[in-house]
C-alpha cells in the first residue's frame, strides 16, 4: 500500500491541477462576458425609459406579429397570461398582432377556462389549421374569441411543447411570431422593444430576438399586469432570481455581441416565420426545442449563406413563475440539461468545425465543454476538495485554491450580475432587498450550486442510461391574481 502512495499523490495532483486550470479558464471567460455585457448595457442604458419606442407603434415598418402561447396544464396562470396580451388600457402596446393559444391536450381545466373566460366559438374553415404545412398531432378544433377577435385557440392532441408551437405556426398569418409560455406575463411595451432590432436593422436580416425574463414569485400581478415588484421569501426562488440575472444579463448579452447566442428562451422570443417554416418548424422529438431551433437556424444561416443574425435584447421584460420546491426544481433542471445535450448531439457536426465560423469554433464548444460537461468536472472538483481536506498536508493547498475559485466563479459573478441589474433598472428601492440579494449570491457556492451540479450530473447519467423525459409538469400557483 505504501508503495502505491506516490502514484496516488501524482494522480491526485494531476486531477487537482486540471480542475484548477479549468476553473480559472471558466472564470476568465465569464469575466470577458461580464465586460461585454457591461459594454452593451452601457450603450443601451436608459433606453427603456425614452419615447422613441412609441414612434415604432406608428411606423409603417413595424411588422404585425403572431403570438403563440403553448399551454399544457396551465390552469393556474393561463388567464392572467392571455389577459396581459389581449386586454386594453395599454396592456400590450403593439400596433397589430394576433394571439394563438394552443391547448396541447391538457388534462386539467386549461381548455375550459380559456373557452369560458374569452367566449371562444369554433372556426368552420379547417384550412386554417394547416396554413403553413408543418406536420403536427391531430388538431381537434380551432376557436376564435367573440370579445377579442384577434384571439384564437387551437385544441389538439398532446404532442409536446414543440408540436404545440408548430400547430400555432400553422395558424400564424404574420411575418414574425413570438413564443410565450402559458405562465408568462408581459410588460405592455415588451414587443415594441423586442422588435426594435428587426425594424431598425435594414442592412442585416434578423432571424430571431430574445428578451429578458424575470421571476414573478412574490410579486403582485393583477389581471395580467405587474402592480408591485417584490422579492420572494423562498430561498430557492431567491437563488433562481440571481441565476436568471446572471444567465440573461451576462451570458446572453455577452454572446449576442458576437452573434454567438444559441438560446432564445421559450418564455419570450420572436422568430421570423418564413425562416422557421423553411427550417421545418420546431423539432418535435426533443425537449430542448427552443435551443435546438436556434442552433438549426445558425446552421442554416451558414450553409445557405443568409448572412443573418440572432439577437438578445435586454430591455423587453416578461415575468414567469419559478419552481418553489426542490422536486419541481430538480425536474426542471434535469429536463433543461437533457435538452442541452439533445441540441448539441443533433448538431454535433458543428462542434469545432471552422466551416461554421465562430458558432462552430466558439459557441458550440463553449456549450459542450462548459455548460454540458462543466457540472461533471465541477462535481469531481467537490470530491477532490473534500478528499484533499480530509487527507490534508500536500493536498490542502489545492483544496483551498478550488474553494476560492468556486467562490469567484459562483458567488462573485452572481453578485456582479445583481449589480448590473440594479445599475440598469434600479428595480429594488429598498436597501434590505439588495442586501438579501447579495447575501444569497454570496451563499450560492455553499449550498445551491452543489445541488444544481449534482442534478445536472444526474441528468448526464440518465442520458447514458437512455431514460426519456417529456414536457413534465411543475406545480403552479399562478402569477396573476
Amino acid at each position: 500500500m505504501n508503495n502505491m502512495y506516490p502514484y496516488f499523490v501524482s494522480f491526485f495532483t494531476i486531477v487537482n491541477v486540471f480542475i484548477i486550470f479549468y476553473m480559472i479558464a471558466i472564470c476568465l471567460f465569464y469575466m470577458m462576458l461580464f465586460l461585454l455585457a457591461f459594454s452593451g448595457l452601457k450603450r443601451e442604458r436608459g433606453l427603456h425609459q425614452v419615447e422613441p419606442y412609441k414612434k415604432m407603434k406608428q411606423s409603417a415598418f413595424t411588422p404585425p406579429l403572431s403570438i403563440i402561447v403553448p399551454a399544457y396544464n396551465e390552469e393556474a396562470g393561463i388567464i392572467g397570461s392571455v389577459l396581459s396580451l389581449v386586454t386594453g388600457s395599454g396592456r400590450l402596446d403593439y400596433p397589430e398582432f394576433e394571439v394563438i393559444v394552443v391547448n396541447d391536450g391538457s388534462t386539467d381545466s386549461t381548455l375550459e377556462k380559456v373557452m369560458s373566460r374569452f367566449k371562444m366559438v369554433p372556426i368552420k374553415n379547417k384550412v386554417l389549421q394547416k396554413r403553413n404545412g408543418i406536420q403536427t398531432q391531430f388538431v381537434k378544433d380551432v376557436y376564435q374569441s367573440e370579445i377579442y377577435p384577434a384571439l384564437f385557440l387551437v385544441d389538439k392532441v398532446n404532442g409536446g411543447k414543440a408540436d404545440a408551437l408548430n400547430a400555432g405556426i400553422n395558424l400564424a398569418k404574420y411575418p414574425y411570431f413570438a413564443s410565450v409560455d402559458g405562465d408568462t406575463v408581459l410588460e405592455p411595451d415588451s414587443f415594441l422593444k423586442i422588435m426594435k432590432p428587426i425594424i431598425e436593422d435594414s442592412d442585416q436580416e434578423v432571424l430571431a430576438t430574445g428578451g429578458n425574463v424575470l421571476l414573478a414569485n412574490g410579486s403582485l400581478i393583477v389581471k395580467g399586469q405587474m402592480e408591485e415588484s417584490r422579492l420572494s421569501r423562498n430561498p430557492l426562488v431567491m437563488m433562481q432570481i440571481i441565476e436568471y440575472m446572471r444567465a440573461f444579463l451576462m451570458g446572453r448579452i455577452g454572446l449576442s455581441q458576437e452573434n454567438l447566442l444559441l438560446i432564445i428562451s421559450g418564455a419570450f422570443g420572436v422568430f421570423k416565420t418564413s425562416r422557421v417554416i423553411q427550417a421545418g418548424g420546431y423539432r418535435a422529438n426533443t425537449i430542448g426545442e427552443d435551443m435546438e431551433l436556434v442552433v438549426r437556424l445558425h446552421r442554416m444561416n451558414v450553409e445557405k449563406k443568409w448572412g443573418a443574425k440572432i439577437v438578445y435584447v435586454a430591455d423587453p421584460v416578461c415575468y414567469t413563475e419559478a419552481p418553489e420546491d426542490m422536486a419541481s426544481l430538480r425536474t426542471q433542471r434535469i429536463r433543461w440539461h437533457r435538452g442541452l445535450f439533445e441540441s448539441l448531439w443533433i448538431h454535433k457536426k458543428m462542434l469545432f468545425n471552422p466551416k461554421y465560423g465562430k458558432i462552430g469554433t466558439m459557441a458550440i464548444p463553449y456549450f459542450f465543454l462548459v455548460e454540458l460537461l462543466g457540472p461533471l468536472i465541477e462535481f469531481c472538483g467537490y470530491i477532490a476538495m473534500i478528499i484533499g481536506l480530509i487527507i490534508g498536508n500536500v493536498f490542502f493547498t489545492y483544496s483551498l485554491a478550488l474553494i476560492l475559485l468556486m467562490i469567484v466563479y459562483g458567488s462573485f459573478l452572481s453578485m456582479g450580475a445583481v449589480l448590473l441589474e440594479e445599475w440598469r433598472l434600479g428595480r429594488h428601492q429598498k436597501i434590505s432587498e439588495l442586501n438579501r440579494l447579495f447575501f444569497f449570491a454570496l451563499s450560492e457556492v455553499f449550498w445551491y450550486r452543489p445541488i444544481m451540479t449534482f442534478w445536472r450530473v444526474q441528468a448526464l447519467f440518465s442520458i447514458l442510461r437512455g431514460k426519456n423525459q417529456g414536457w413534465g409538469t411543475l406545480k403552479r400557483k399562478g402569477v396573476s391574481a
